[in-house]
């Protein structure tokens, strides 16, 4: 099956010189939700603008279920939904109004019932008739998401969605995206909350310095390139550790703790060969733990390695 998205030989050159992306290949299949990671200025709202029309490319291609984002424009830009981080809306507008007129400015017939929908499942029913100066932040972005949707878009980009929301407004959206995927829509977002894409996402880019440094599955990526932490609490704390095992170890928490490092998916973890050595050595621990490397972990390791 075709990708919904194809994006080929990308890359954006500003007129000061800055290159704010490098070459970009990347194929986004049709009902996943792909998390795009990367730090501040690492290209990650340039890559989205270009997909969605605002941007113009220096090099390389675009399409959006088989529609050339440049040349057949339209068509490519009625499958997408974007949600930006700016809250951006007409103040002087209500909400029924501008969700309304967004849907039309897509050529779509008026559905009232849809709409409805919409703002009920973005709790946003009892605010229909209020005008968008009046809303909280919250309530703003709860809008930015229903206009963004109001078009029934097939591909639904989530720039930031959640930076600076409540915790309501983020439970809610993500059981909007849930659900648009039970429904064949493919949603693309970017995230600073590192957890939520490690919750939400089927796979995982990271970007650094307009580079798409990886693209994996988030199960695969996991496996991959995640550590396994083994830790000892110790009997009686220790100021340093026995020559024998240094090198394999580190102390914590104030020497009442040993951290042992290894590859969980690996045919010898040396553990076994480990605690043997710790008994011999004299040291007595009273409990240990294991601990999977999050995904915060490994993102933080994969940008630190390109700086």
């Amino acid at each position: 099956m075709a990708p919904i998205i194809s994006i080929k030989n990308l890359s954006k050159t500003y007129a000061t010189g800055f290159q704010a992306l490098k070459t970009v290949d990347l194929d986004i299949e049709k009902g996943e939700i792909f998390a795009l990671l990367g730090p501040n200025g690492a290209g990650k709202t340039t890559l989205i603008s270009i997909v969605c029309g605002i941007v113009t490319p220096s090099t390389g291609t675009v399409t959006v279920d088989g529609h050339d984002i440049q040349s057949d424009f339209r068509a490519a830009r009625a499958m997408i939904g974007l949600v930006p981080q700016e809250l951006t809306t007409d103040h002087f507008e209500s909400v029924w109004s501008t969700v309304s007129f967004s849907r039309g400015l897509f050529g779509r017939r008026r559905d009232d019932a849809f709409v409805e929908k919409t703002l009920r499942d973005l709790s946003l029913w009892d605010k229909r008739d209020s005008k968008i100066l009046t809303l909280s932040g919250g309530m703003k972005r709860r809008v930015l998401i229903a206009k963004a949707l109001a078009h029934e878009p097939r591909v639904l980009f989530l720039d930031e969605p959640t930076a600076g929301v409540d915790v309501e407004l983020r439970r809610d959206m993500w059981a909007m995206v849930r659900s648009l995927r039970e429904t064949g829509v493919t949603v693309i977002l970017t995230t600073h909350y590192i957890e939520e894409a490690e919750e939400m996402a089927d796979r995982i880019g990271v970007i650094s310095k307009g580079e798409l440094i990886l693209v994996q599955e988030k199960a695969e990526l996991m496996t991959k390139l995640g550590r396994k932490e083994l830790t000892l609490s110790l009997q009686e704390p220790l100021s340093e550790i026995p020559a024998s095992l240094n090198g394999r170890l580190a102390l914590a928490n104030d020497g009442h703790e040993l951290v042992y490092a290894y590859d969980g998916h690996g045919d010898d973890t040396g553990i076994p060969r480990l605690l043997a050595d710790l008994s011999a050595a004299g040291v007595n621990f009273k409990d240990l733990r294991t601990k999977q490397s999050s995904l915060e972990e490994i993102f933080v390791g994969l940008v630190s390695e390109r700086k």
